[in-house]
């Protein structure tokens, strides 16, 4: 499992080179993923300060650090 949530964090990342900044809620469908694993995987790249976290009202967005 850890290999996948690697994988996943991977795939996340290159989302967020391409869409800057994306709702954490909406992840999970952009990558056709299960909501636990789309949240491990940031966990993943919030430890290697690799995303950065925004809240706006409601709403909690994500961006990879520049």
């Amino acid at each position: 499992m850890k290999e996948k949530i690697g994988i996943l964090a991977g795939k996340i990342w290159r989302l967020l080179q391409d869409n800057d900044t994306v709702a954490i809620s909406k992840l999970p469908k952009m990558l056709k993923e299960n909501e636990p694993m789309t949240y491990q995987a940031l966990g993943w790249l919030a430890r290697e300060n690799k995303i950065e976290y925004r809240a706006d009202g409601r709403a909690i967005y994500v961006s990879s650090t520049k």
